[in-house]
């Protein structure tokens, strides 16, 4: 354990804080001001970029920057993302036996506050004790639930690092993500021809069923132990009368494997196409790179650091691979090595999500323990 006790009552209540300001994507203006105020009074030097601009928002992404106070340390990051997958302005909050939850009517807010409040208390503690530590930054993004946005929009100028952290998937505390899939967005319109469906439907090309078509031979979910594919959302038509003329529809394919991405990609974009053209109409497909996978070893420095650190807290986590996405996938791709490190909130998405104190502490726990292990890498 660290030698300076985790408060656990003040690590609570910035937690709460963090949770009942309303952040949804675009518009995490509040929750950004507030952790500024919070990092100005322990002294961080703070920076804005650009990101409202380029994400539509009404806040910028916040780089936060503790000089060293030692010489010789490599330079690090820690990074969680603003933004809630939905709004919750009327969030209640209920404390119970050892839990932080909802009262069941909005999402908690944990992802990702659950590891932005451990990130913040740890740096709190290393200020008020003056800890030993190298340059720490804090890269915090804004739109990381609608397509990692902010962190495709950083401005790199502010980031000075080595190599971080990014604080954004579940526990066990500590669990490493070791690899993640290469995602592909497929946006499509199926277009057909309109007619009066009961005077006149031979005229006309019905773009439902144009979709109907395809869907129904396509191969979706769990395609293998690597790959998943999913049609997201769909839309079109107007009225009972009328032929519909348009169908948009938004798909997805995930896998580990470039090889099988590009297969499955294939196949969607063959069965559309297909569809269209056999009953007349026609497929317009973009398909959008939604972030680069990687793949990390114990040989990569900040999964070394981590482990160590786990080590020194007589604590173990796995190194996974994972089917999602982080701010951490565009964070390696734009030339920035991190991992993504498991932190305290569970059953993410949903009204069930919660967080245990107990591994909330262990998360401020585990990041002094990265810090003191960097330190001592001069």
């Amino acid at each position: 354990m660290t030698e300076i006790p985790i408060q656990n009552d003040r690590l609570v209540q910035l937690f709460t804080t963090l949770c009942e300001i309303n952040s949804p994507p675009r518009q995490e203006r509040a929750v950004v001001e507030y952790v500024k105020g919070f990092l100005c009074g322990l002294g961080l030097e703070l920076r804005e970029d650009n990101a409202a601009e380029a994400v539509g928002g009404d806040a910028n992404n916040l780089v936060a920057t503790l000089p060293a106070n030692i010489t010789g340390a490599p330079k690090i990051f820690f990074s969680a993302h603003f933004d809630t997958v939905e709004p919750n302005p009327n969030l209640k909050i209920i404390i119970q036996d050892g839990v932080i939850k909802t009262d069941g009517t909005s999402i908690l807010g944990a992802d990702d506050k659950a590891g932005m409040s451990a990130i913040l208390e740890a740096i709190r503690i290393v200020v008020e004790n003056n800890l030993p530590h190298g340059q720490i930054q804090l890269l915090l993004t804004v739109c990381e639930e609608i397509g990692l946005r902010g962190a495709r929009a950083l401005d790199l100028d502010l980031v000075d690092s080595d190599f971080g952290f990014v604080y954004d998937t579940g526990p066990p505390i500590g669990t490493v993500i070791t690899q993640t899939p290469t995602h592909d967005t497929l946006h499509v319109r199926l277009l057909g021809k309109p007619a009066h469906a009961g005077v006149e439907p031979e005229k006309g090309i019905n773009a439902i069923q144009i979709a109907a078509h395809a869907i129904s031979q396509m191969k979706l979910g769990r395609i293998d132990e690597e790959t998943t594919a999913n049609i997201g959302s769909i839309h079109g038509g107007q009225a009972t009368n009328v032929v519909c003329p348009e169908v948009v529809i938004t798909a997805e394919a995930r896998s580990l494997n470039r090889a099988k991405l590009d297969a499955q990609v294939g196949h969607m974009v063959y069965l559309f196409e297909h569809a269209a053209h056999l009953y007349g109409g026609e497929a317009i497909i973009e398909i959008d790179r939604h972030y680069e996978g990687y793949t990390l070893t114990e040989d990569d420095p900040p999964v070394q650091v981590v482990r160590r650190a786990l080590k020194r807290l007589g604590m173990d986590a796995p190194m996974r691979p994972t089917g999602g996405g982080s701010d951490a996938n565009v964070f390696i791709a734009r030339g920035l090595p991190c991992c993504v490190v498991g932190t305290a909130h569970q059953k993410i998405h949903t009204h069930e999500e919660f967080v245990r104190i107990e591994d909330l502490a262990k998360s401020v726990d585990l990041t002094l323990a990265i810090i003191r292990e960097v330190a001592e890498m001069r």
